[in-house]
């Protein structure tokens, strides 16, 4: 029996990807190890969206091979798919593969003689997608579903359409049909992902879209739980947040990328909203959901963001009722708009302005959390920590320790907030 080994860099459409990968080679006969572990194949799973990313990819490349000098190095995921000349020459790789080859892993490893082999796809070219098959899943009690691949945005700072290509979705029973066999399976949770979520549906004959598989979802009851990966913000009309207000399964928690609160870097970004345009559906979904969850994506320093326009997106920022950021410090990406623009913000500034964001999210997720104080949570029991208490997350992404609880792990129970810090609430059972 054959050994392989796993390791992902990237966003949870590549995790999802690697699991979907593990589980049809371990159908094969072969024993997936951790990664670092003895291996006779060892697969890089790799992210492209920035030039770090890129030489994250090329260290984890070259980790795999000084771990395990015999093994077969197998490299795909989205710097593959746009740098397969150049990962051609690392040593000890056997083959490199595109984001559309990962669902034919097993067959390409079967044929893998003592030469090294590229296949990659003009993903440009791709107009549908079909599942990924994955009926177990690592997590236990959470579980993310692609539903969606590629982009049709033309964001300037981003490379995604490159490596992803045009945004195609699964089919709506086939979407509805892997909800069904992830809560075969046991799961209380399931994690809806793409790389474009909220242009799900569009793109089939005939179209539909994603509230329609959320209300076909919540209608039926298919799972406990439903949450919704990134979603854009052009992407959330009045019925989806009606829905997520009001319907059964759907979390109130929404990550919604703004990158930036100056609506002159919007536009040089070339997103397609305003500042004003996000504050008002901001202000829509905390009427209709008060204790929603609300993250946001921001780049700090992109080219042209003047100490005025950091000034405007940092208040613009403050204001608002959000929960988190993710910060990301521009950096370049070769092959975008962005990397040849003027006006580059010095990297000191552009790491001083970041960690001020970061600042501004840790006083921003302190302060959420401490609204939970005294109030009851639906939380889902995932681990026992080191200490002996419960560990779970509540249906609005908060993580929640419960002491003397003896509540199974993948159970839901009502919890009493009792301490909140920005990282971690704590509680005791109610009920």
């Amino acid at each position: 029996m054959k050994k392989i080994s796993f390791v992902t860099l990237g966003c949870k459409t590549n995790q999802f990807e690697s699991a979907a990968m593990s589980e049809a080679v371990r159908k094969e006969g072969f024993q997936v190890v951790a990664a670092g572990e003895a291996a006779d194949v060892c697969v890089i799973n790799t992210c492209t969206v920035t030039a770090r990313t890129d030489a994250e990819s090329r260290r984890l490349i070259r980790r795999a091979l000084r771990q395990n000098p015999a093994a077969r190095i197998v490299v795909t995921g989205c710097y593959a798919q746009i740098a397969a000349e150049e990962i051609r020459t690392m040593p000890g790789v056997a083959l490199v593969i595109g984001n559309t080859e990962k669902r034919e892993l097993v067959e390409l490893l079967r044929e893998l003689g003592d030469e090294q082999r590229i296949k990659v796809t003009d993903i440009s070219l791709v107009r549908e997608t079909g599942p990924l098959i994955l009926e177990t899943f690592a997590e236990h009690t959470r579980a993310f579903l692609q539903v969606q691949n590629g982009c049709d945005a033309r964001c300037s700072y981003c490379i995604v359409p490159h490596v992803r290509g045009p945004s195609r979705s699964v089919q709506l029973d086939d979407a509805l049909n892997g909800i069904r066999t992830f809560a075969r399976q046991g799961f209380r949770e399931v994690v809806l992902t793409g790389i474009h979520l909220g242009a799900f549906g569009l793109d089939l004959a005939p179209p539909t879209s994603l509230l329609e598989l959320l209300s076909a979802a919540d209608r039926e009851n298919l799972v406990p739980r439903l949450r919704l990966g990134s979603i854009e913000p052009t992407e959330i009309p009045d019925p989806l947040i009606r829905l997520i207000a009001g319907g059964r399964t759907i979390c109130p928690h929404l990550h919604i990328p703004l990158q930036n609160g100056d609506d002159d870097v919007l536009a040089a970004m070339n997103r397609p909203y305003s500042s004003g345009f996000f504050r008002q559906l901001v202000e829509k979904l905390v009427a209709a959901a008060p204790a929603i969850c609300l993250g946001t994506d921001i780049i700090a320093g992109f080219p042209g963001e003047t100490e005025e326009a950091f000034e405007r997106g940092y208040r613009f920022l403050e204001a608002l009722p959000l929960a988190y950021f993710h910060v990301f410090p521009f950096s370049p990406r070769q092959g975008t708009p962005a990397a040849t623009m003027p006006n580059r913000v010095p990297a000191p500034l552009i790491k001083q302005r970041a960690e001020a964001l970061r600042t501004l999210s840790a006083r921003k997720k302190l302060a959420y959390a401490e609204s939970f104080l005294g109030k009851e949570l639906q939380v889902l029991i995932q681990q026992t920590r080191n200490d002996g208490n419960r560990q779970g997350l509540s249906r609005n992404y908060l993580s929640v320790s419960i002491p003397d609880c003896n509540a199974p792990v993948n159970a839901e129970v009502t919890v009493r907030v009792t301490g909140a810090t920005a990282e971690l609430l704590t509680g005791f059972v109610v009920g």
